[in-house]
């Protein structure tokens, strides 16, 4: 797999120097960071597996992704198998880097393939770096077979063979189909210059939408206002502290300062809510249907 560029080349030759670990190297210095916190043999593991990396790094080249970028991914998902790895467990420390070094490659194709997220699921990752070949490789047999299949019955037998439902099959098909495009792009020739942008609907408030808003808005206040001057002075500060500060305060902290107790303030409230339920009911059927 060719290499982007000389520094991509000298990262491959470092790592082709590095030493070769056996067992118990390894396991000594897997204890000696976990249990020591020895900077030192965290950095000589790393630095022993980074072959490893960057031979995984170099399968993910065809994704378009610059190989430095994925060489760097590649050693990020190795120090975190460095730092979450137990030696207790009987397993050679490669074994168990090998699933972190490709979720961390992983996740960084995917991130950059489309500013639309291409997939979150576990289902359209597996999507995402086996489909292609899937398909190739049912249509070589179906090729082989004397058969021909049409675009539906190929992607209900990816669907079958990676064990994703058809639908994600189908959106995955639409996302990998192309790159990304600007929306000023001109859609054509014919449109005298009119790019993609322009057909775009604009979702943002109307002026009779935001004239009708403010109108109900303030009603609404209004409505409020006149509630809220039916009820007595104790029950208006209760109804304030609790319903219209950024931070309602607690029915003891009221309590406390009214000398009540905590029930008899939730009664107050409770009272107090009833009134300005009643005050709306009465000023309009729209308010008394919504509270019904």
């Amino acid at each position: 797999m060719p290499l982007d560029s000389p520094r991509d080349m000298n990262l491959s030759r470092q790592a082709m120097k590095a030493e070769l670990l056996d067992a118990e190297t390894e396991l000594k210095l897997a204890y000696a960071w976990r249990d020591e916190g020895d900077e030192a043999a965290l950095h000589r593991l790393i630095t022993a597996y980074m072959r490893l990396a960057v031979s995984m790094a170099a399968k993910f080249k065809r994704y378009g992704a610059p190989m430095n970028d994925l060489v760097q991914e590649a050693g990020l998902g190795l120090m975190k198998a460095a730092d979450k790895f137990d030696p207790d467990r009987g397993v050679r420390f490669s074994t168990y880097a090998v699933w972190w070094i490709k979720a961390s490659i992983q996740d960084y194709v995917m991130r950059n393939w489309s500013m639309v997220r291409t997939g979150s699921t576990s289902s359209q990752k597996s999507l995402f770096f086996n489909m292609r070949r899937v398909q190739a490789r049912l249509e070589r047999e179906s090729a082989a077979a004397g058969e021909v299949l049409d675009r539906h019955q190929l992607r209900q037998m990816i669907s079958t063979e990676i064990g994703v439902p058809l639908h994600d099959v189908e959106m995955m098909e639409g996302r990998l189909s192309g790159s990304d495009f600007s929306l000023d792009a001109t859609q054509s020739t014919e449109d005298e210059g009119r790019s993609w942008v322009d057909a775009l609907e604009d979702d943002s408030a109307q002026a009779a939408e935001t004239v009708e808003q403010r109108h109900d808005t303030l009603q609404l206040r209004d409505w409020l206002i006149q509630a809220m001057s039916d009820l007595n002075e104790r029950e208006r500060f209760i109804v304030r502290e609790r319903k219209l500060r950024d931070a309602p305060r607690t029915l003891e902290s009221l309590g406390q300062e009214l000398s009540l107790s905590k029930e008899r303030v939730r009664q107050l409230e409770a009272a107090a809510f009833a009134k300005m339920r009643k005050s709306l009911e009465t000023q309009s059927r729209e308010v008394h249907s919504l509270l019904m």
